[in-house]
């Protein structure tokens, strides 16, 4: 069960971040991202990733931290990798992604990008968890480098404030609604403690529900946690698992686990579209999909640029 949950929450983290990592002008003959891109080059290609997903039993929670896949590449001599950063904590599990890839190659070597592949699988595990399909562009291609630089500069620290998640999701063209059906992605999977000890020790929060209390404390017991132990708190504790609307009920009744959530659901800008999406889990699905749209067309490399890797982790030149 411990190596399934592992590997259910690798997908959503990426997808807050899709955006920033190659702002390159399209080529003339750049057709740009494009509907079933590989109908004709690889026309199996998203079969092949549904069905790897459900054998996996994975859920992305990095489909969108890089638009060309820098995320999957491991350090070198000269860069760190964006996967060892400390914006990317909790993120693992990267090798389902190279079995993902093995099964394309098998099918249609060098032709499927690691970053449609991330993509693809994030949206198949969206589905997996009981939210939406998400009909998705492909045509990406795959950086040559990790641009750790840029993940500090877009992608959210995980207690940043509210203020501070709405301006770097506007920056990437993502408005208030979007942002706050983004952050349902916190309906699944769990929190590391090292991300929740600032609230418990040397006091608990206040904000906190003081019935929930108790439970998070049983499960973050130091006040210095090692980052490397396996101790969570589930974000939901009703539906852990599943893409719902319950996030939303949740810090509401102050059960949000990192501060952002707290300040969601307290924040005027933001404490309508909470309270909708309370209300109607399709209207959080509306909006989220809308939002995931957005952040995955926001500036990839396409057309001539960047490569095709041979292997998830490793730019070509490496190979």
């Amino acid at each position: 069960m411990r190596k399934i949950m592992g590997a259910k929450v690798l997908f959503f983290f990426a997808l807050l971040s899709f955006s920033a990592v190659s702002a390159f002008a399209q080529d003339e003959e750049d057709q740009g991202l494009v509907m079933n891109f590989y109908k004709d080059s690889c026309p199996q290609a998203e079969d092949i990733i549904k069905e790897q997903v459900k054998l996996l039993n994975i859920f992305h929670d990095c489909a969108v931290q890089s638009c060309d896949a820098s995320l999957l590449l491991d350090s070198t001599r000269r860069s760190l990798s964006e996967k060892e950063t400390d914006r990317s904590f909790g993120l693992r599990n990267f090798r389902y992604i190279e079995t993902i890839k093995e099964a394309v190659e098998r099918e249609c070597p060098g032709v499927v990008s690691c970053a449609d592949i991330l993509v693809l699988s994030a949206r198949e595990g969206i589905v997996s968890l009981g939210g939406p399909y998400i009909p998705l562009k492909t045509g990406r291609r795959d950086g040559r480098r990790s641009r750790t630089d840029v993940v500090e500069e877009y992608l959210p620290d995980h207690n940043e404030t509210i203020s501070g998640v709405l301006d770097r999701f506007a920056a990437m063209g993502i408005d208030t609604p979007g942002v706050v059906a983004l952050l349902g992605a916190h309906s699944v999977g769990r929190t590391h403690c090292v991300k929740l000890v600032h609230r418990l020790y040397p006091e608990v929060d206040p904000a906190l529900n003081p019935d929930h209390v108790p439970h998070i404390l049983h499960k973050c017991p130091d006040q210095i946690p090692d980052p490397k132990a396996v101790q969570y708190v589930r974000n939901d504790r009703g539906t852990p698992m599943v893409l719902d609307n319950n996030y939303y009920r949740n810090i509401l009744d102050n059960k949000g686990l990192l501060i952002v959530d707290h300040q969601l659901a307290y924040d005027k800008r933001t404490r309508p579209y909470v309270k909708k999406m309370a209300k109607s889990q399709d209207y959080f699905f509306k909006e989220f999909s809308r939002a995931i749209t957005l952040l995955s067309e926001n500036n990839p490399l396409t057309g001539s640029k960047g490569e095709i890797r041979k292997q998830c982790n490793l730019a070509n030149k490496l190979h």
